[in-house]
């Protein structure tokens, strides 16, 4: 940690997955925790993970720009600043669906979701750290192996994720002058409920439906944390943790 005691997170998508694993690892590290979801008792389950940590749960859509603004309105309200977004609420939108049958409505939420919202919220963080005092704070964005190679019929999600490396280095430079570190992390085959599919069969490039290996979720929360606490005079620009034998590196 840095001279400051207990530090602030903001942890979208807070409910489930990569997004409760890592609020959990930091609340279990003495972080203080404000849990945005859609869905009330996921964030509850989240916060009972941890218990003794001290975190706040606000239900939270993040392709809305009033419930961006309550969500870190609420959270320096009751802790005082901001020190950490980790920008995770995401969503993969229908699978196995190609382009040419997607239905705009679905482009449209995998688009709210996974680019506005992430904006939304690097936004509101991004002003709560340019004023507060001490200035300056760190944006962590979830993006995946998607925002350097797509899966089959991922149109949408591979969109957004490869504007996302966009969001993050723009936020990244723009951020300098005020201490605000921009980073992302590029996650592949974290064992979730969002990845369970991929242990039955994963449609490949080549047409065939394979197995493909996952890793365990925690993994990729401890990275998460690494980059959190690092003095914001060091940044992990991107960093990419990913099962060791999934079908990412070389052909096939």
């Amino acid at each position: 940690m840095t001279d400051r005691q207990s530090k602030i997170a903001v942890v979208t998508g807070a409910g489930s997955g990569i997004g409760r694993a890592v609020a959990v690892e930091l609340l279990r590290a003495g972080w203080s925790v404000t849990l945005a979801g859609r869905r009330a008792e996921p964030l509850a389950e989240t916060a009972a993970s941890a218990p003794g940590g001290a975190s706040l749960a606000v239900r939270t859509d993040v392709s809305r720009p009033e419930d961006v603004e309550a969500l870190f309105t609420a959270t320096v309200e009751r802790f005082g600043r901001v020190d950490l977004l980790f920008n995770n609420a995401g969503t993969f939108g229908p699978g196995g669906v190609p382009v040419e049958e997607l239905p705009y409505e679905a482009w449209r939420h995998v688009v709210d979701t996974n680019l506005n919202g992430a904006f939304l919220c690097a936004q509101a963080a991004y002003r709560r750290m340019k004023e507060q005092a001490p200035q300056g704070g760190r944006i962590i964005n979830n993006g995946s192996v998607s925002a350097h190679a797509p899966r089959p019929h991922s149109v949408a999600y591979t969109a957004t994720k490869h504007a996302l490396t966009g969001l993050t280095k723009s936020l990244s430079l723009d951020g300098r002058p005020y201490g605000i570190a921009v980073g992302q992390i590029d996650i592949g085959n974290a064992a979730t409920d969002m990845t369970a599919r991929m242990r039955t069969g994963a449609l490949q490039a080549n047409g065939e439906t394979t197995p493909e290996p996952v890793m365990d979720v925690a993994d990729v929360a401890r990275t998460v944390r690494h980059m959190a606490e690092l003095p914001l005079e060091a940044n992990v620009q991107f960093a990419t943790v990913l099962a060791t034998a999934m079908p990412y590196i070389g052909r096939g």
